[in-house]
């Protein structure tokens, strides 16, 4: 238990923030750098007022109607970040910008409420679709059912943190897995819903409660040998090491881990990973980018570059956002960029689009159906030149745009896992064949 005088997470956060708001110049190069400003419809707007907007929407949720778009608009692309010469987070800015602006806007109890309900559904659709995919034992080794509980006698070098929803497209969990045990790294898997990282409460408009939750995920994640955690999701990264931990440190003076996510930790062992890289695989690729956690692109850049036989095309196509689920803040834009990378891809005549993160496989992936290529996981590549393969379940029962035959696909896991046929096909058309940004070619979900 913490001290009696600890400072509260939300005191914290202020404080931190108040920091950060004081050490802004308004120089606007955030702005002059950020890829939401035209298709947010704001290039007209002065760079120096809209940060300065931003500031008076993070300490009263009041400010010009052009910085609230700008709030609302970011994709997390991460590059305001790097153009900042005065130690400044602008993303984090942003995102303080819209807790403020939902402050302003609901009461405590309201915003409380709704959090609940979006955490419940992120909850219930995670379990959901992994349950339609993996048998009890599976579950398990990603952390889930009593895998989630059970604590083992010694730590391991590392914990590999999940996050939520990746755990709806396991293939990439289990990938990433496997690979760790081929390169001899030892891990203990955490995740799912009951190791939120806050991120829900916070986009509601809940900072206390996000600070509880991602405090209480934190105390599980600190228990491996080398106080390192390796972490999957960009959202649960960048809600972690840009409010949990920096807020947690200020109020106790230290923090309990680093984390690393999972394919920049992957790009520091090349020499390690190149010996298991044994397969040839006659493939011209194209990878889809995504900028937000630095050094990403490249470290997935370098390991397509090492797997004998691939060919990395590059599409020049733009990259922006955190994953793909982020660009969503701009769904004509995200459609529109969607489009373009497909066609040109499908120019360039590449055998497959390559994407990094599990939303961009849920949102891509049907597409194979219509376009001449098909839509991988960059794990996959990795695997299957190391001679390890993991069937994707996900992509299969979603090619189908079916509910009732998906459904009845999965009927012997339904029945094991004890599941409600008719809440299972609800979730199959709001959250399996729902999440699909860019309309397939020929058929809707049904």
């Amino acid at each position: 238990m913490p001290p009696v005088n600890e400072t509260s997470f939300e005191t914290a956060l202020g404080e931190r923030v108040q920091d950060m708001v004081d050490a802004c110049t308004r120089c606007g190069k955030c702005v002059e750098v950020c890829p939401s400003v035209a298709p947010a419809g704001i290039s007209d707007a002065r760079p120096g007022d809209l940060i300065g907007g931003v500031l008076d929407l993070v300490r009263n949720g009041s400010g010009p109607e052009a910085s609230r778009k700008w709030a609302a608009a970011c994709m997390l692309s991460g590059e305001c970040i790097k153009a900042c010469d005065y130690g400044v987070n602008p993303r984090f800015l942003l995102a303080m910008a819209r807790l403020g602006v939902a402050k302003s806007d609901k009461e405590l109890t309201e915003r409380r409420m709704i959090a609940v309900e979006r955490y419940r559904e992120v909850s219930r659709g995670v379990t959901m679709l992994s349950r339609l995919q993996l048998e009890t034992e599976v579950l398990e080794r990603l952390g889930q059912k009593s895998a989630s509980v059970s604590m083992p006698a010694e730590p391991a070098d590392f914990v590999f943190y999940t996050g939520c929803n990746v755990l709806k497209t396991p293939h990439i969990a289990l990938l990433a897995l496997d690979i760790m045990d081929v390169l001899g790294v030892t891990y203990r898997v955490m995740g799912g819903p009951s190791h939120c990282c806050g991120i829900v409460q916070l986009k509601s408009g809940d900072a206390e409660m996000s600070g509880r939750m991602g405090s209480s995920s934190m105390e599980k994640l600190s228990h491996s040998r080398l106080g390192q955690v390796i972490t999957w999701c960009p959202t649960c990264y960048v809600q972690f090491t840009e409010t949990i931990l920096p807020t947690v440190e200020r109020q106790r003076g230290s923090r309990p881990f680093e984390m690393n996510p999972f394919l920049r930790f992957l790009g520091q062992r090349l020499a390690q990973l190149k010996p298991h890289l044994q397969h040839r695989l006659e493939m011209r690729v194209a990878l889809h980018k995504h900028p937000g956690v630095a050094g990403i692109v490249e470290a997935a850049t370098e390991i397509l570059k090492m797997v004998p036989g691939i060919s990395l095309v590059d599409l020049n196509q733009p990259a922006v956002g955190l994953q793909s689920v982020h660009v969503g803040v701009l769904p004509k834009f995200k459609r529109e960029l969607q489009l373009r990378e497909l066609e040109a891809a499908r120019a360039a005549g590449v055998d497959a689009l390559v994407a990094v993160y599990h939303s961009d496989h849920r949102e891509l992936c049907a597409h194979e159906r219509d376009w001449p290529f098909r839509i991988i996981n960059i794990l996959e590549v990795v695997g299957e030149s190391m001679g390890l393969h993991r069937h994707d379940r996900y992509k299969e029962l979603k090619v189908m745009q079916d509910a009732d035959q998906i459904v009845n696909e999965c009927r012997d896991l339904i029945a094991k896992h004890s599941l409600d046929p008719q809440d299972a096909r609800n979730f199959v058309v709001r959250v399996l064949l729902g999440d699909q940004p860019l309309p397939l070619k020929t058929s809707t979900p049904g």
